[in-house]
């Protein structure tokens, strides 16, 4: 089963995908848009290309765990997946996952400018790392 994490952002949106055992993230790409249509049109379409059958969506909280301002924005992207796809996202909580991904790319080497190009994708894959791992561990 190949699952599909969102990282939604305002100009830049990641996508990780997993292999097609659900255990391990694989496939990874940026979308560059800021307008939500044409983001859940590339969603569609890469939910078709890679056999998708399930979306998990980064979830934006505060750190004492309520929700963030931006949580009705991200609801309503979710809504919007949900009527394009029939997938259902699961609301995933990203706190810190941009701060590790950024440490991620610092750590490897990249600069700070590089970091703009692959964040997101990187998120999106931290995103899909724990919610595999939380499948794995459920009984």
């Amino acid at each position: 089963m190949r699952i599909m994490a969102i990282d939604y952002g305002d100009a830049r949106t990641g996508i990780a995908i997993s292999d097609a055992t659900g255990l391990l993230a694989g496939f990874t790409t940026v979308i560059h848009s800021r307008k939500s249509e044409v983001v859940a049109e590339e969603i569609e379409k890469l939910i078709a290309a890679h056999g998708v059958e399930e979306l998990v969506m980064g979830f934006p909280r505060n750190m004492d765990g309520t929700e963030g301002p931006r949580a009705e924005l991200y609801r309503a992207f979710a809504g919007q997946l949900e009527e394009r796809t029939g997938l259902t996202p699961v609301l995933w909580d990203e706190r810190r996952t941009t701060v590790e991904a950024h440490s991620i790319l610092h750590a490897s080497g990249k600069k700070m400018k590089q970091h703009k190009k692959t964040v997101d994708a990187v998120a999106a894959t931290l995103i899909l790392e724990g919610y595999l791992t939380l499948r794995r561990n459920r009984p």
